[in-house]
């Protein structure tokens, strides 16, 4: 049985759907080795261009599968690549989004965090509760939630293990968006059409410049800015959208 469904609801729209349903989503081994399998071939794949990921209408992701690392010592984590899957989703250069209905801890609070855009269910609950089990965030939460919600709120969610409910999260910053929970996966997908209907270049572009800005200078991320508006200007979806616009019409981009 595949631990993620691959599914392809709209034109240019790919869904992952996490399917451990009696082990609350957790991130196995096994999970994690078709997420990185999945992400490849998809960032690969230029039919495709908006990745949505999911899990049921409980839970999200319930983290890590503690059973599997309870006897792991230092040197297991140093010798293997256990990032692997986190590089591999952080560097995909599509736009990728969340559906998250349920609870999204642990890792999957931090795979929320690695994608573009979260929209959430009225039900569902966030945190970082590794603190409870003796360790800390390890798929980038220490780094992802300060930058999303701040210092001060990502430490009292870090060190107290509390979770926060969908209202708190887009209050505070962490999520795009909150719906009924039975509308969650529909509205990502509607988005998610949404943004296959803009130029890809741009979008891609727009992923690159903000991703990479995060982590510069606001000079750096200001020329990396310019430097791909300018580039843009080269392309002929540059073109066909500001002809459309003076002629009233809907564009027709190409990619190119």
């Amino acid at each position: 049985m595949s631990l993620v469904l691959l599914e392809k609801p709209a034109d240019h729209v790919a869904l992952l759907r996490m399917n451990r349903p009696d082990a609350m989503n957790a991130l196995s081994n096994a999970v994690r080795e078709e997420l990185c399998g999945h992400f490849e071939a998809l960032t690969a794949d230029d039919d495709v261009r908006v990745i949505v990921i999911t899990g049921n209408e409980k839970v999200f992701i319930a983290g890590a599968d503690l059973k599997e690392m309870a006897d792991k010592g230092t040197a297991d984590w140093a010798f293997a690549d256990a990032r692997r899957m986190w590089r591999i989703i952080g560097g995909c250069p599509k736009p990728i989004i969340s559906a998250v209905n349920g609870f999204a801890l642990g890792g999957g609070c931090e795979m929320a965090l690695s994608t573009d855009i979260i929209i959430a269910g009225e039900g569902a609950q966030f945190g970082q509760p590794e603190i409870r089990v003796g360790i800390l965030p390890g798929g980038g939460g220490t780094q992802r939630l300060v930058r999303a919600v701040g210092k001060y709120r990502a430490m009292k969610m870090l060190l107290t293990a509390e979770f926060v409910s969908a209202a708190e999260a887009l209050e505070m910053g962490l999520v795009s968006q909150v719906v009924p929970d039975e509308e969650v996966l529909e509205t990502a997908i509607k988005l998610a059409e949404k943004i296959v209907r803009m130029p890809p270049l741009a979008v891609k572009l727009t992923k690159e410049v903000v991703n990479a800005g995060l982590d510069a200078s606001l000079e750096t991320g200001l020329l990396l800015e310019r430097k791909a508006f300018e580039i843009l200007f080269d392309t002929e979806d540059q073109k066909e959208g500001m002809k459309a616009f003076a002629e009233k019409r809907r564009p027709e981009f190409k990619g190119k």
